[in-house]
Order: C-alpha cells, then structure tokens, then sequence
C-alpha cells in the first residue's frame, strides 16, 4: 500500500514506515497529517482523487527539523573584476509515515 502526498509544493511517494525529509512544516515533534492525497493504492487497486481523495489522511511522526548541507552559489563575469559568492542552507523536517487510511 502506497499513497501519493503533495506538501511544500512538492509531491512525495509515501510507504508505511517510510522517512522522508520534506520542506519545512510548522509542526512541533509529535504527529502531523497530510490531507492532501492525490493517489491511494491498495489490494483493491489505485485510487486517484480529482485532485484529492475524500477521507483519505496519511498521518505521520516528526522526528527532527534542520537544515541541509550548505550549497555554494558563485557568480562571476569574465574581465569586469565581478566576484559575489552566498551560501544557502534548505531548512527541512524529517518525518516518518505511520499510517495511511481511506
């Protein structure tokens, strides 16, 4: 059984006891639910919602939040003596799917 989220923009193929890192949610360590399931897919077969299905939550337990590796960005224009170098840290929540239901 698997189901197909959409959070932070993004979309996400989810399992039972599957972790994933996720865009940052305003969520305190505990339990968090996803409302917005696009697909479901069980023994009796695929399930997709226009765009969500009704009634269907994935429930989930948020383990930590953080930011990632910091990424370097690097501008530069050949012969003008233009330099400009920023970092950037994504900020994440990682989360672990407990339960899907219908």
């Amino acid at each position: 059984m698997y189901a197909i989220i959409e959070t932070g923009g993004k979309q996400y193929k989810v399992s039972e006891g599957d972790t994933l890192y996720i865009e940052k949610i305003e969520a305190e360590e505990g339990k968090v639910k996803f409302d917005k399931v696009l697909a479901v897919a069980t023994d009796e077969g695929l399930k997709v919602g226009k765009p969500y299905v009704e009634k269907a939550t994935v429930t989930a337990e948020v383990e930590k939040t953080g930011k990632a590796k910091k990424i370097l960005v690097f501008k530069y224009k050949a012969k003008k003596g233009y330099k400009k170098m920023q970092g950037h840290r994504q900020p994440y929540t990682k989360v672990k799917i407990t339960k899907i239901s219908l």
